[in-house]
């Protein structure tokens, strides 16, 4: 599969890109809190803090969900089970790998839930 394993380590560079960004947007929220009134909630200029930190927070699990997978992805090409089923074994259409590198499942698969 010519060209996987640079497809994965691109995605991978980004998303380790986008969860230090989120670190460091999350960072900058815990400092504005140190300097304002704990009650944001009644805040009239939109949202809050606290709602902030958690969609960060939210964004941040979903960066460090989608690295397991490409991870995973980059353990399966290096032990030859990538582009297979891990459901059903056979193999994943190279559309759905070229659409979804690090897809587990081929597209029946994934559409039974699987």
């Amino acid at each position: 599969m010519a060209g996987t394993r640079e497809v994965l380590e691109a995605e991978r560079a980004q998303a380790m890109r986008r969860l230090h960004a989120l670190d460091d947007e999350f960072a900058d929220f815990v400092e504005a809190s140190r300097d304002s009134n704990a009650d944001d909630e009644h805040d009239p200029e939109g949202a809050t803090i606290a709602f902030e930190r958690s969609q960060v927070s939210a964004l941040t699990r979903q960066v460090q969900s989608h690295l397991a997978e490409i991870d995973a992805a980059l353990a399966r090409l290096d032990d030859g089970t990538y582009g297979t089923c891990q459901t059903c074994g056979r193999p994943i259409a190279p559309g759905r790998l070229e659409a979804r590198p690090a897809a587990t499942t081929c597209i029946d698969c994934a559409s039974k839930g699987g």
